[in-house]
């Protein structure tokens, strides 16, 4: 009985002692501290960056590399320009704002782009840094389409219904006039179809809106042809086949109606009056 109660007291006394950690140092007090500690550093951070002190160190140090930069040479010296017709390189100088000599790396391109985009005759812009000393500027042009009257005033557009020019439009006469409030937006769709027929397009001067549905055509020749609301195509075509067999358009009319799939109707032209018949005056007696 003496051994038995020895082994057991030796059993007892050979376990290790628990560790007694500090509170300080437990996973979750220090989990604590260092969340406490990433609060306190964004909120210095933001008082710092609302006080301007942040923004205004790092536009320090940008300049002071750009005027780096610009002594080791990187400075324009050249810009050029592709795509240009209608805008004089004028204009897009004085846009790209940029002047020789000045740090390339202080140029903004995006700002540089969306000046040259406001330009009359520019539809888009790609503005590049070719370093060290050029600034490259591609734009691609409007392409003019047709004169736009509009309540009494004419515009030029171009293929996408945009007006390119209110005013400097005598160079522009010899194409088509389009009339009626929605007319920019469905002239392109027009003249695609005027063009399937180039010779009967040469005799088209104007192009009236009719209803917002369809177009009435004026030729040169002042005849009126009516297009029809659906497939305008396959009766533009009607018509330059009557031209070809008939040569309708040589003839006294005054209007060529094409809205019926089937025929063509025909309007003759009023004969004149004969000695003053028709103008009012009385006759002799």
């Amino acid at each position: 009985m003496m051994k038995k109660k020895r082994k057991l007291s030796a059993s007892k006394s050979g376990q290790p002692r628990r560790r007694v950690v500090p509170l300080w140092r437990s996973p979750a007090t220090i989990g604590v501290m260092a969340a406490g500690l990433l609060v306190l550093f964004a909120a210095g951070v933001w008082r710092l960056h609302q006080s301007g002190w942040v923004p205004r160190v790092a536009d320090q140090a940008r300049w002071q590399i750009i005027a780096a930069s610009a002594r080791l040479g990187l400075k324009v010296d050249e810009v050029l320009v592709v795509g240009r017709r209608e805008t004089t390189q004028r204009q897009l100088l004085k846009a790209v704002g940029l002047a020789r000599g000045a740090p390339i790396l202080a140029f903004n391109l995006q700002d540089a782009k969306k000046r040259v985009e406001k330009l009359p005759w520019v539809k888009s812009a790609i503005v590049e840094r070719l370093l060290p000393s050029t600034v490259m500027l591609t734009v691609a042009e409007r392409q003019p389409l047709a004169l736009w009257q509009n309540k009494g005033t004419f515009a030029l557009i171009d293929t996408d219904g945009e007006i390119i020019l209110k005013s400097g439009l005598e160079r522009f006469s010899d194409l088509v006039v389009v009339v009626g409030a929605d007319a920019p937006v469905h002239a392109g769709e027009l003249l695609k179809v005027l063009a399937t027929q180039p010779e009967l397009k040469s005799l088209v001067k104007a192009a009236v809106r009719v209803g917002g549905r369809r177009w009435n055509l004026r030729l040169k020749n002042d005849i009126d042809v009516r297009l029809p609301e659906e497939n305008p195509a396959a009766a533009w075509h009607r018509l330059a086949e009557y031209e070809k067999t008939h040569r309708v358009l040589e003839r006294d009319v005054q209007i060529l109606d094409l809205r019926l799939p089937d025929r063509l109707i025909v309007r003759k032209a009023p004969k004149p009056p004969k000695d003053g018949a028709g103008t009012g005056a009385g006759k002799d007696t």
